[in-house]
Formats: structure tokens, C-alpha cells, sequence
């Protein structure tokens, strides 16, 4: 298993992830930032220019997951992994990795009081960095009001909170270890969606409520927000496989087959291996209906229905113009040919 141990800079994540592989018997400590640390020399410096942060870059997050997972086939036992996520789409993307992996992750935030917090970063030395104190002391400063945002949001919900303003390290670490002991920190409730290893066919279905917005719902198992739907198993027909999902993913039982509005073949683009993908329109449900709606907690976090200007800001580019093309579609009552979002023939 993995012990994710999040908290802004400051928080104590790393003293505290050294003391707890001393108490966990079989651990090992695994730090992301030295992926990032690599990442610097082996990327064009052009393209790490491109971000300030090496969390924004996609090579980082899937370093995490095949590293951890790597580290975990080597060693077994438990991995104690200090690293701030504060988006919850990076949060989504990582474990949702692990999780196809079928690695459980034990997801711990340390959470000590701002004047705290802010003392300590006032006292933080930095010997490896010359001259350079005041500029990483003023970057922790400028991460708090991020940090509290997604403590008082998505994180306190998501993690198991661990107030270590008063606590050394190694109290710390006992108090995680209780934690982890007395089941009060059990693995992240997450979908174990298994990684394709081949082209995969997938089915979504559009629904849509009385003033014609298209129902999103927000998976906890990768970023971005996904029309329902699912992958079509073998020997099931695309539309069938719509059908189903719904019903397992919002208990809206459809009682005829939806119409087709568009098929889009997705190109593979690593590490995803693409495929055909095909939308439905599922028509409009009524107020009681979207009343009944429900979700798995295991898959999916949430669902709105949103316009189509809402959808682009919500939805990954392909999948965006994927629901672009299906809705003009569904206004002519036509069905359209797609490849990588875009008609063609």
C-alpha cells in the first residue's frame, strides 16, 4: 500500500514520512520531487520553461504512478510518499494510476495552524540553495491561501486530517500510525479501472434536462469531467453498453435504445491506446427523474448539467469537441463520422 502524507510546504510531509518508515516495518520512503528534480535535466529546457510548477507537467504525474508502482513490485510492503497535491485533478489522475494498478492509497493531510505554519517557514534554513532563502520562503508564503482553498474545500473531505502544530515529527508519525492501526485511515474510496492494453470501445450517453443542458458527471478516478458511459465489454453492443452504464452510473433506467449522433475514433497517444468512441442521445429527463438521480461514491464524486459554453471549460479539448459535433448533430438529426474530435467524409 501507499501512506500519502499531503500538507503545504512547511507542513512537516518529509521529516514526518522518514520517521514513519522507522515505525512501519517493510517501508520505504518514495519522494516525487525528485522526479521533478530529474525532469529538469532531462527535458528541453524550452519546454520546462513552459510551466512553473513540475506538477503541471504530464511526464511528472505518470513518473509518480509507474515509479511507486515500480518501487512497490521491488520492494513490497508499504511505500511513504510525502508530496503536496492541492488540485484535485492531479489528485484524481495519481491515484486513480495506483488504483488501476491495484495499489491502495492511504491519504493523510497534515494540517497545522497558520501562525504556526508561517513561523516555521520563517525559520526554514536552506543550506543546498545559496543566497536563496528569502525567495523560497517568500514562494511558501505565496502557496498558503492555495493550500487553505483546497483544505477548506476538496482535501479535508478527501484525507484524513492530522493537526501536528504542537507534535514533533516523530509524534507526528505515532499519530499516523494510530491512525493507520484503528482503520481511521482506510484506502481512498476509488474505482480500480484496469489499464487498457489495447484499442478500447467505449459508449457515453447525453441526457439532457427541461432547459436542453447536458448532464456531465465527475470522475474520481482521472481528471476532467466525462459524459456516462463506459467501455463497451466483448460481445456487447455499443448502445447496450450505453444503457448500462447510465443505469450503473446515475440509476436512470433508459427504456428504449438511445440514437446514435456521433463515432469518433480517439488516435492513440501514449500512454492511452485510443479506439472508437461512441455518443448517444439518451433525450430529456424529467424534474423527477433528475431528482432520483444517484452516484457511486467508489467512480464518480458529482454531476451537473451544464450549456455547451460551460461544457468547454469542464471538459478535456477532444472530448469537448466530441460533445460539440454530437449536439449539432442532434439539432439536424443527422449522425456523424469523427476522427480525433473532428468530421470527416
Amino acid at each position: 500500500m501507499i501512506v500519502w502524507i499531503n500538507g503545504t510546504f512547511s507542513a512537516g510531509k518529509t521529516s514526518t514520512a522518514r520517521e514513519l518508515t522507522g515505525l512501519i516495518p517493510d517501508s520505504a520512503l518514495f519522494d516525487p520531487e525528485v522526479v521533478g528534480g530529474v525532469l529538469k535535466h532531462l527535458l528541453p529546457p524550452k519546454y520546462v520553461a513552459q510551466v512553473t510548477d513540475y506538477q503541471d507537467l504530464a511526464i511528472w504525474r505518470r513518473l509518480v504512478v509507474d515509479g511507486a508502482a515500480a518501487m512497490l513490485a521491488e520492494l513490497g510492503g508499504t511505500l511513504v510518499v510525502p508530496m503536496t497535491l492541492l488540485r484535485q485533478e492531479y489528485r484524481d489522475e495519481i491515484f486513480g494510476g495506483l488504483a488501476a494498478r491495484r495499489i491502495p492509497v492511504r491519504h493523510i493531510v497534515l494540517t497545522p495552524d497558520e501562525t504556526i505554519l508561517r513561523e516555521r517557514i520563517a525559520h526554514r534554513e536552506e543550506p543546498d540553495v545559496p543566497d536563496a532563502e528569502t525567495r523560497v520562503r517568500q514562494w511558501a508564503y505565496d502557496r498558503i491561501p492555495a493550500y487553505r482553498e483546497a483544505l477548506d474545500g476538496w482535501l479535508r473531505a478527501d484525507a484524513h486530517a492530522v493537526d501536528n502544530g504542537r507534535l514533533t515529527p516523530r509524534e507526528t508519525a505515532e499519530a499516523v500510525v494510530e491512525l493507520l492501526r484503528s482503520g481511521g485511515a482506510p484506502p481512498c474510496d476509488i474505482v480500480q479501472t484496469p489499464e487498457p492494453t489495447r484499442e478500447t470501445v467505449a459508449s457515453g450517453v447525453l441526457l439532457f434536462d427541461d432547459e436542453d443542458r447536458v448532464l456531465l458527471v465527475d470522475p474520481t478516478y482521472k481528471p476532467g469531467w466525462e459524459f456516462p458511459g463506459g467501455v463497451v465489454e466483448a460481445g456487447e453492443a455499443p448502445a447496450r453498453a450505453g444503457m448500462r452504464e447510465v443505469a450503473e452510473e446515475v440509476g436512470v433506467e433508459l427504456g428504449t435504445v438511445p440514437r446514435l449522433l456521433v463515432v469518433d475514433w480517439e488516435p492513440p497517444r501514449h500512454p492511452a491506446f485510443g479506439g472508437l468512441r461512441f455518443l448517444f442521445d439518451g433525450g430529456r429527463l424529467s424534474a423527477e427523474r433528475v431528482r432520483d438521480l444517484r452516484l457511486p461514491g467508489a467512480e464518480l464524486r458529482g454531476w451537473r448539467f451544464v450549456t455547451e459554453e460551460e461544457a468547454a471549460g469542464l471538459l478535456p479539448r477532444v472530448r469537448f469537441e466530441r460533445l460539440r459535433w454530437a449536439l449539432r448533430a442532434r439539432e439536424r438529426g443527422t449522425v456523424l463520422n469523427l476522427e480525433a474530435g473532428a468530421p470527416v467524409g
